[in-house]
């Protein structure tokens, strides 16, 4: 697996007015820069994964390495690929549970409010201070889509292309942020959100990933190998458990937060960079009834944008766990930018 490095990208002003002092940036990075520092592309992963997402590590997006490495549709020998923890998240950021650099104390309940805006703009620190001059895309599934056309919105100049992957240029309204914190305050654990020295909120945590893996479509991926409805079940509650001891409670809802206030559809005509926007056809969340306004706003902007429809069972999880079934197009899509 390749090693994870900390980035310290300094106090960072935030849209709701505040500062977040002394940020980091957890990230891996894939290839070499070329000298001119134009040859990057920016990975964004979905929201309760993680910056490993092309190296094995599949989260809610599934395993991206059949498309990230030598010679592959985003390829390595030829790119520098940065992949990037968000701001907020739980694997190695800036986070709820880092310490307060006021308090001595993790953040918990203080933590500051972030907008999309904000992650992406963490990010951009990040590749200043690598050396990157001009990304040939900004590339993510789900959440990490968000993330794109937030790039393409923000810093119009600064990418060729844009691949936003079961996404939406809005998130669903599905209570993220009050419907999720309601759940959580229900739970005598969660204490407010201050529940780091308590034991937290771990039962909730896998009753909630369970449900997540469910609605992305996993009982549909593991059928090949686990037949059994039982032992399927049973998988996915150890996978649910597994996640659960490792994320944050108060980043599921700084991040789901910040999912809340995401709807660039206003915004679509700074965009100046091609898009390529990718959809599964069995994906609940963000399903293939989106793909006609979304295509329909883009245009009426003047932005230059191609379809896919990937023809996967596998849900929200498609573009990871049947890559094949769109790698070529994002190949022949990022060939068509260099």
């Amino acid at each position: 697996m390749t090693k994870t490095q900390l980035a310290a990208i300094g106090d960072l002003p935030l849209r709701s007015g505040g500062v977040l002092k002394g940020a980091e940036l957890a990230y891996v990075t894939y290839g070499r820069l070329a000298p001119d520092g134009r040859n990057g592309v920016l990975l964004t992963h979905g929201y309760t994964s993680s910056h490993l997402f092309a190296d094995g590590a599949g989260g809610s997006e599934g395993d991206w390495s059949a498309l990230v490495g030598p010679g592959r549709p985003i390829d390595t020998d030829a790119l520098f690929v940065v992949s990037s923890n968000m701001l907020g998240s739980s694997f190695g950021s800036t986070a709820p549970r880092s310490i307060n650099p006021a308090t001595g104390q993790p953040y918990g309940s203080a933590f500051p409010a972030l907008t999309v805006a904000d992650i992406v703009a963490a990010q951009r620190r990040l590749l200043q201070q690598l050396g990157v001059k001009h990304l040939v895309a900004v590339v993510g599934p789900s959440y990490g889509g968000a993330q794109a056309f937030t790039w393409g919105v923000e810093y119009p100049d600064f990418m060729s292309g844009l691949v936003a992957v079961v996404t939406g240029i809005a998130f669903p309204r599905r209570g993220a942020g009050g419907g999720l914190r309601a759940r959580f305050e229900a739970d005598p654990s969660f204490n407010g959100g201050d529940y780091y020295t308590s034991g937290g909120v771990a039962a909730m945590m896998t009753t909630l990933r369970e449900e997540t893996l469910r609605g992305y479509g996993i009982d549909a991926a593991l059928t090949a190998r686990l037949p059994d409805p039982a032992a399927r079940a049973a998988e996915i509650t150890r996978q649910a458990r597994a996640w659960a001891g490792i994320f944050d409670a108060n980043s599921m809802l700084a991040l789901g937060d910040a999912s809340a206030s995401y709807d660039v559809s206003a915004q679509l005509g700074q965009i100046r960079a091609r898009v390529l926007y990718v959809l599964s056809r069995t994906d609940r969340l963000f399903p293939p009834s989106l793909a006609p306004g979304v295509m329909a706003a883009l245009k009426a902007a003047g932005v230059s944008a191609d379809y896919v429809e990937i023809d996967s069972e596998l849900g929200h999880l498609a573009s990871g766990a049947d890559a094949a079934k769109w790698a070529p197009a994002l190949r022949s899509f990022m060939a068509s930018l260099s």
